[in-house]
């Protein structure tokens, strides 16, 4: 079956160019378009769609919020944060309201392909080395912990549990965890996992968001 892509975007010839590369696809089309987050809500109503390539400066409803009022509903369409690199702190609350990942404008087409594909598989499509990237460049933003973890559930995690979560943060793969504390790839999945149920996050994305926003990784990867 194809992938159902919705844009959303105030910029038509941008969509019209994002258009016309999904339609050469065989596996993707492209079922819906809006020019605001008010007329993206409206046209999901009555749409099925996998997922929205969302933009965040719009005209009555910004991304970011389109992207929470989406993400809230059940079974809702993966988002995907379209953005420019000065607009990181965007793309950070677009994470927060629960979108997959981000993706620069400019992204090459394969790229922007390959994470469509990423996302309706269940991937978040953000490395989380870009990620802490992002977080890097504004970390001024974030709250102030005083370096103590202040979010209610780390304390269900165990220590090997919040190792691998620091690591995860500071962008790491699996296979580097496991070279980095000599364990099996397949061990250091299961960690992940257990971080995601223990702290009810969606992926390795929300993983470094919230160790960054807590103060459990602070800029420049330092715990």
């Amino acid at each position: 079956m194809s992938i159902r892509v919705m844009l959303v975007d105030d910029q038509v010839l941008l969509r019209t160019g994002f258009r016309m590369v999904l339609a050469a696809q065989p596996d993707m089309e492209v079922v819906a378009e809006a020019g605001d987050g008010v007329e993206a809500l409206e046209v999901l109503r009555g749409t099925e769609v996998d997922v929205v390539l969302m933009d965040v400066r719009m005209p009555k409803l910004d991304g970011v919020e389109t992207t929470r009022r989406i993400c809230q509903d059940e079974n809702p369409p993966k988002v995907l944060i379209l953005t420019t690199f000065d607009l990181d702190e965007y793309a950070f609350s677009g994470l927060k309201a629960g979108a997959s990942g981000f993706m620069l404008k400019d992204v090459p087409p394969g790229e922007l392909l390959a994470a469509i594909r990423s996302v309706h598989s269940g991937d978040a499509v953000v490395a989380p080395s870009t990620t802490r990237r992002l977080l890097d460049r504004f970390a001024p933003m974030l709250p102030n912990t005083g370096g103590q973890p202040q979010h209610k559930h780390l304390e269900r995690l165990t220590d090997r549990e919040r190792e691998v979560m620091v690591l995860v943060a500071q962008g790491l793969s699996n296979g580097e965890i496991a070279a980095r504390l000599v364990l099996s790839e397949a061990t250091v999945k299961t960690h992940v996992g257990r971080i995601l149920t223990k702290l009810d996050l969606r992926d390795r994305v929300q993983v470094v968001v919230l160790a960054y926003e807590t103060g459990l990784v602070r800029a420049g990867g330092a715990s």
